[in-house]
């Protein structure tokens, strides 16, 4: 059996940003529910990434936010343009009428594939509305690793949400590097590559071993790149298992070596899982 980590694994600080962060946030993505969310609060999870589509998040953060607002930190964005929303004050203003709040902590812009779809004029128009105080810090998700390690290197951007996996391990070289100089807030998303890393791959032994989830958050939370990494469970009980995972601390040199075997496995299956 694996040793608890005895250090706080659970906890840090978002890069410069300086919040402080549960280093498991949590995701609307799919519709956690209502038990969900009250539990992650009660564990202390206070990083949470909402889009306001899912109403049962949205209203449960404008409760809570009435008397503990400084409590959390509220991550959100307009995505790129590929998908047509392009207008940032009026998404974010749109967000703060949903979430009742005076400020967004974090404004991403999201699904950038390549720096097209993310020119200066648009970072320059999240810098006018930072300075007006309405967003605490800017940033984006990204695809384009390369893009994203030139940001980071120029210190453009005060968050990173990236994709971060045992199959997906291109930021060790493209981004984390780059982060030294400036420090921004890091977070990463599908620590399961979207549940591909939870059953054998082509050609993988039949009584091989297989992660299950927590081994791939833990993954994840052992690189100190990475502050907060994102969970959406679509029920509580994955949420718990998520959480009891991570509690027990970064991976062994064993497992990390298990991680990675498999996660080159998985990358393999194709272009795709580059």
């Amino acid at each position: 059996m694996e040793p608890t980590d005895t250090g706080d694994f659970l906890h840090t600080t978002l890069g410069s940003t300086g919040l402080k962060v549960h280093r498991l946030g949590l995701s609307a993505t799919t519709r956690p529910g209502v038990a969900t969310i009250h539990k992650a609060i009660d564990e202390g999870v206070n990083y949470f990434f909402a889009y306001g589509f899912d109403t049962q998040m949205t209203r449960t953060l404008r409760d809570v936010f009435r008397s503990e607002r400084e409590r959390f930190v509220l991550a959100t964005g307009p995505y790129n343009l590929v998908w047509g929303h392009t207008n940032l004050r009026r998404t974010l203003e749109r967000r703060l009428r949903q979430f009742r709040t005076d400020y967004i902590d974090v404004f991403l812009f999201l699904g950038v594939m390549k720096p097209k779809h993310f020119p200066e004029k648009l970072r320059e128009e999240l810098y006018r509305l930072r300075e007006e105080g309405k967003i605490k810090f800017v940033g984006m998700s990204c695809h384009d690793r390369k893009f994203a390690g030139q940001l980071a290197a120029e210190g453009a951007l005060d968050v990173f949400m990236i994709r971060y996996n045992a199959a997906h391990r291109g930021a060790e070289q493209d981004i984390f590097p780059h982060l030294k100089t400036h420090d921004p807030g890091v977070v990463s998303y599908t620590a399961t590559r979207w549940r591909h890393l939870l059953r054998p791959p082509r050609g993988w032994p039949k009584d091989g071993r297989v992660p299950d989830a927590g081994l791939c958050y833990r993954f994840v939370l052992s690189n100190p790149n990475v502050h907060v990494c994102m969970t959406a469970p679509s029920k509580l009980g994955q949420f718990e298992e998520n959480l009891a995972a991570v509690r027990r601390g970064p991976l062994d040199e064993e497992n990390m070596r298990f991680m990675r075997e498999f996660g080159d496995a998985v990358h393999g299956l194709g272009k795709w899982f580059m």
